[in-house]
């Protein structure tokens, strides 16, 4: 009885149909498995022929705008209108829709300091098409020599940071100091630069000792899928949503210069709550 029931066994897996090996079940797939790489192809090429065309036409239409304003208009609020309107238009050409969250906490007349992590260049468009108010930037000295928005950012009034060049950077510094004792709201990205893999960078608390000398709240800000639409080192301009966290201000009353290092955490980790860094690392 045994013997018989062994030998049925053995005859029913042989009589079944051998299960595909791995490299068989994928050499068999459906053709569908080759369509996100065209598509991304195709996604490329609108990029190069359309997108990064109408990116450039857009800056030098508002930037020769900006600066045609600027010879009559010295508060730079003329041109602070025209940065909202080349953000608006960039992120509309680069199908890119925006979200923004906590407005209730930015209020009309505060001077405030505005700290976001630093994905992509497209943050800058978002958070000059949709950050109230009249601010100013400090960014790097580079973005300062780029025809048309180089000339925008120094004829109104934002701040160039030489890394390399700590005299310069303090003076960079001072100025900022001005601007927010005048009432003018400052934008710093406290990671000195781009990620690279998605992850917040290490934040630099010197310009955290701005905010307290100056004795101005700062408002932390998440940016979350700017690295999705354009990676760093990248031309492909992918459509995406974005969303913009402003977060409730934090006082600096009270701190001290030695305070910079523990503002300096509270920020990154008020940015950190909100961040999807899974979502920025698996950006392709």
């Amino acid at each position: 009885m045994n013997d018989q029931t062994t030998k049925g066994e053995a005859w029913n897996r042989q009589s079944q149909p051998a299960r595909p090996t791995t490299a068989a079940a994928e050499a068999n797939s459906p053709p569908q498995a080759a369509a996100p790489t065209l598509l991304d192809a195709l996604g490329y090429l609108r990029s190069l022929a359309v997108t990064i065309p109408l990116v450039y036409l857009s800056t030098v239409a508002w930037g020769s705008l900006s600066l045609l304003i600027s010879l009559f208009d010295k508060s730079g609020d003329g041109q602070h209108w025209c940065s909202r309107w080349w953000a608006r238009t960039l992120l509309f050409v680069s199908r890119a829709r925006v979200t923004v969250r906590g407005l209730e906490n930015v209020h009309p007349g505060k001077t405030y300091i505005f700290a976001a992590n630093h994905q992509s260049y497209m943050d800058i468009p978002v958070l000059f098409g949709y950050l109230p108010g009249q601010f100013r930037i400090m960014a790097k000295s580079s973005l300062f020599k780029l025809p048309f928005l180089g000339w925008h950012l120094s004829t109104s009034g934002h701040m160039p940071i030489e890394r390399d060049n700590p005299l310069r950077a303090a003076r960079s510094l001072l100025e900022a100091a001005r601007h927010i004792k005048s009432g003018t709201r400052v934008f710093i990205f406290p990671e000195g630069g781009r990620t690279i893999d998605g992850r917040l960078a290490e934040f630099k608390a010197g310009t955290f000792l701005l905010a307290i000398k100056a004795g101005a709240e700062v408002i932390p800000v998440t940016v979350n899928g700017t690295r999705g639409i354009l990676r760093i080192n990248s031309w492909h301009i992918r459509p995406g949503h974005v969303e913009m966290i402003l977060h409730p201000p934090i006082s600096t009353a009270g701190m001290h210069a030695n305070s910079a290092e523990q503002l300096c955490e509270h920020v990154k980790q008020v940015i950190n709550s909100a961040y999807d860094e899974a979502r920025a690392v698996s950006a392709r």
